[in-house]
């Protein structure tokens, strides 16, 4: 039983590409905020390095590298913990990530989720604080290729560096009538032949009984249609492995999970694997789980008093102040490089009129403050933020204290779903009931 009380604050995604100024106004503000707790979390969501690195052939949707002194701004803010186990990690390859790897423990943030093998991927930090010691554990579901998963050593070949991955298994359920068409154009199709004779061969592992496939997409007989997910077993042995040791070694533990995947028709639904892992690592001892990646809020769920982040949204996004591409992502939209930075955000974003830098719940999200007295949650609490979306290119993505009830009322509303109760203070701060 713990008999002391520790204090935490999260933050999501930090898609830092331009260095801020720490004296504008309203940073003393979440400085002051951030700095209270104990422990001081973020997600760096971009590579460290001065662009020396080529860019990897799957990258996260836009090639992200900053210079590595922007970790000196985070520790402005007051963080003293994160990670970038995130679908960045790899936009520059193995060099610009274990150039990031390199630049974060220089500058002296406990990370976890990323290493130079899958034993170093999947281990957790940790992080000494006055009040007590706290285990960081990172996984990533949003990985962009396989290839970004850190593979484990044998007792011949050095291991692989890379993320510590979160894989799902997928599947989609059909009716009867509907299983006997995809059946049948599978087998007289032959959309499955190369993959049959690598079956037959002994390359791939057989089918599963009752599942037909068309390619990668598994299907089987039920009663209706629905895509199901789940975490990958292998995957989820892993964590609750990390977090047995870390129970020893820590106080408390926090997972972090980087995932896009969505539940139905709408980003800001968490996908089903990804509630049955945060389910999962809380069962298995975790205190809290810290999700982020959609760069928009989703719910929060309070799981057998543990708070469970399906994602805080944004901290800081810079995603059109990027300094320069590879020629992959020009020729993505019909440009070169002899094209401007410009030329190209006007082409992907039709002129600015649609992607993340166009729409305003990007630039909403909220952080939150919470203690854990004698091994349980006993305040929560939500400070509203927002990052300048009416500001020019340059000047916005940026945080600050927001003054307004918008984004927790929109919260509150979305949490609701999971039993989440949260009412506002005078003071514009979000109180969960606990």
């Amino acid at each position: 039983m713990k008999d002391f009380k520790m204090s935490f604050v999260a933050a999501g995604d930090m898609l830092i590409q331009r260095k801020i100024s720490t004296a504008y106004d309203g940073f003393e503000q979440l400085k002051k905020y951030i700095s209270k707790a104990d422990v001081r979390f973020f997600n760096l969501e971009t590579t460290l390095h001065n662009g020396e690195y080529f860019g990897n052939q799957f990258y996260g949707g836009s090639y992200l590298y900053a210079d590595p002194s922007v970790l000196d701004i985070a520790k402005e803010y007051g963080f003293n913990m994160l990670s970038f186990a995130n679908n960045h990690t790899m936009d520059y390859s193995y060099g610009g990530m274990l150039a990031t790897l390199d630049n974060v423990n220089k500058a002296g943030f406990v990370n976890a989720g990323v290493g130079k093998n899958l034993d170093d991927a999947a281990a957790p930090g940790y992080l000494d604080t006055p009040s007590g010691r706290v285990a960081l554990i990172s996984v990533v579901s949003t990985m962009m290729n396989p290839a970004a998963m850190a593979g484990k050593q044998s007792r011949q070949i050095i291991g692989r560096p890379g993320v510590n991955p979160l894989r799902f298994d997928e599947k989609i359920e059909l009716t009867p009538e509907q299983f006997e068409i995809v059946e049948y154009i599978a087998q007289n199709s032959d959309i499955n032949a190369k993959d049959n004779i690598s079956r037959a061969e002994g390359y791939q592992n057989p089918l599963p009984d009752g599942i037909t496939v068309l390619k990668d997409l598994k299907f089987f007989k039920g009663n209706k249609t629905y895509y199901h997910t789940s975490p990958n077993q292998e995957d989820v042995d892993r964590v609750k492995k990390a977090i047995y040791e870390a129970q020893m070694h820590a106080d408390y533990v926090i997972i972090s999970i980087h995932s896009h995947e969505v539940g139905g028709k709408s980003k800001e639904t968490p996908a089903p694997f990804l509630e049955e892992f945060a389910h999962m690592c809380i069962d298995s001892g975790a205190n809290a789980v810290i999700g982020h990646g959609p760069h928009l809020i989703r719910p929060l769920e309070i799981y057998k008093g543990c708070p469970i982040f399906y994602s805080l949204g944004d901290f800081i996004l810079h995603n059109e102040s990027i300094p320069k591409l590879p020629e992959d992502l020009y020729e993505k939209y019909g440009l070169t490089s002899d094209n401007t930075m410009r030329e190209l955000f006007c082409k992907r974003s039709a002129n600015y009129t649609r992607g993340l830098m166009t729409d305003r719940r990007m630039f909403e999200s909220f952080i939150p403050y919470f203690e854990i007295e004698n091994g349980k949650m006993t305040h929560l609490e939500l400070l509203p933020i927002e990052l300048d979306f009416e500001e020019p290119r340059w000047k916005n993505g940026n945080p600050h204290v927001r003054t307004d009830c918008n984004i927790l009322e929109r919260l509150a509303e979305m949490s609701a779903a999971y039993g989440t109760k949260i009412s506002i203070d005078e003071y514009g701060i979000g109180i969960v009931e606990l």
